[in-house]
């Protein structure tokens, strides 16, 4: 007999759930968005998806733990090949629409590190404006990182860890730091607290009707995105029918009190109308404004003059800027071949063209991964010179690209957890694992999931045409229907060939 591989403990668990949740650059994002306001909101993220969806992707990746398609297996088991192939799509235009937004704010990372704060509003090249720079930046940054993955050079992806060990120093930072300006200040907030109702409204006025509010529902859930690659480990799990639900609930409460600690730390330092408003932080730099504010006041606090405190704002945004730039990095060179790789690799060869599964001497699928990068830097260009030509300044197209990426990263989640009823009746398959034993428990559940998040995608997608922000409405859904459409042509393809043949 061989050695029994050894099995993760409960704690070991935890730490997993925390460390691939849990999401730094999510917090400042959050109280630049919804101040104090974004607690409620995390916490509701939290109970009406974190915890009840994460104990269905454990179920499904205990029930296909040999397949290798990973979410595709999940739901072509379930709802059968036509509607996984639709829905995976679409998940992979989530990673594409993420490679979108981060191959832009890269830039601003490396700005950061240079000059101590976000200087990208003020760059030109060639007589063109500071977005359509950035935009001609970011599409050689994706030219360079689908030349280097093709040819198998992929060293870079290892800076990543790098990013996650001075991430994990950023949250201590804040605690450390805040918790020190909280005493020197005798316990008064840079963000005064009015009123209970504080803690879930906003004082942007972004997010001051009804609709709007509850659209926010979208930044918590995507906080807690990456479930899915949990799903698989229930047989590395010690007892894990047991274990495994004990993990996700600890795990789904530490976050979400991380979550709620850290954006109330926030307002310990800053004040949401002198630091966020006057300053117009946008959603593509508010990480290193908060940071930099953080060690300013921190400087104060311990009585520098005010230009040795100036230098501690500078060291701390261009620390996060480091921090960021790696974890930026790491994971753009991961992710520019992983999911598609393993879409691929796992799907029926048929449902593809010939060239597109065609793997080169490196063992990745080049002809695809080129395809993939045309399309990246079609949005990118798209979105760049369409900003540019309504004189849209730089807090507008991140806005713009964050609603992009948060709707395309949870909508696979609604066929996902829509899928879970068909896969709970299908006869035959062997459940190691199963939470939900009752069918009436199990499909109010779905239910609730569901409607959490399907309002949550419709009021984000709704809410700039009510408010008349057709170019930001637009571009909200534009990437999640320009891939089910594609999806559409493939699996019509498919059925010309099948006829034909």
């Amino acid at each position: 007999m061989g050695e029994q591989k050894k099995k993760l403990s409960l704690g070991a668990l935890v730490l997993m759930i925390f460390t691939t949740i849990f999401g730094f650059g999510n917090t400042p994002t959050a109280f630049q968005q919804m101040g104090y306001g974004a607690i409620f909101w995390y916490i509701v993220g939290a109970i009406l998806f974190f915890i009840p969806a994460g104990l269905m992707f454990a179920e499904y990746g205990s029930t296909f733990k040999e397949a290798k398609g990973g979410i595709y297996s999940w739901l072509e088991g379930s709802i059968g090949e036509k509607w996984a192939f639709i829905a995976t799509f679409m998940w992979l235009a989530s990673w594409l629409i993420w490679m979108v937004m981060i191959a832009q704010k890269i830039w601003i990372t490396l700005a950061t590190i240079i000059s101590g704060h976000d200087t990208t509003g003020s760059w030109s090249f060639l007589g063109l404006n500071s977005t359509l720079t950035v935009g001609l930046l970011a599409i050689l940054w994706m030219v360079f990182v689908t030349w280097a993955t093709t040819r198998g050079i992929n060293t870079l992806a290892k800076v990543s860890s790098l990013g996650g060990i001075a991430v994990m120093v950023m949250n201590v930072i804040l605690l450390l730091a805040s918790a020190f300006i909280l005493i020197a200040n005798h316990g008064h907030l840079a963000q005064p607290i009015h009123h209970l109702s504080d803690f879930a409204t906003s004082p942007s006025a972004q997010f001051q009707s009804p609709i709007a509010l509850i659209s926010f529902v979208i930044y918590a859930i995507f906080a807690y995105g990456g479930l899915e690659s949990i799903g698989g480990v229930t047989d590395s799990l010690d007892k894990p029918e047991k274990t495994f639900p004990k993990g996700i609930m600890i795990g789904g409460v530490v976050i979400a009190v991380g979550y709620s600690l850290a954006i109330f730390l926030w307002g310990v330092s800053a004040n949401w109308n002198t630091v966020i408003l006057a300053q117009k932080a946008n959603l593509g730099n508010i990480t290193y404004v908060m940071m930099q504010n953080l060690g300013l006041e921190l400087g104060k606090a311990m009585g520098m003059s005010p230009a040795a405190a100036a230098i501690m704002g500078t060291t701390f945004s261009r620390f996060a800027g480091v921090g960021m730039l790696f974890a930026y990095v790491g994971s753009f060179f991961v992710l520019s071949y992983s999911p598609l790789k393993s879409f691929i690799m796992g799907s029926p060869k048929e449902l593809w063209p010939k060239k597109m599964t065609e793997l080169n001497k490196n063992g990745m699928p080049a002809n695809s991964m080129w395809l993939q990068a045309i399309v990246v830097i079609v949005f990118i260009a798209g979105i760049s010179i369409l900003a540019s030509i309504t004189h849209k300044e730089a807090t507008f197209f991140y806005n713009v690209l964050t609603s992009m990426s948060n709707v395309s990263t949870t909508l696979p989640y609604l066929f996902l957890v829509g899928a879970f009823p068909f896969f709970k009746a299908k006869e035959g398959l062997d459940r190691p694992f199963e939470v939900y034993r009752s069918r009436p428990w199990m499909l109010t559940i779905v239910t609730v999931v569901l409607l959490t998040v399907g309002i949550g995608v419709v009021f984000t997608a709704i809410s700039p045409f009510i408010s008349g922000d057709l170019f930001t409405g637009f571009w909200t859904v534009a990437g999640p229907v320009f891939f089910a459409i594609i999806a559409w042509i493939f699996l019509v393809r498919r059925e010309k060939i099948k006829i034909s043949n």
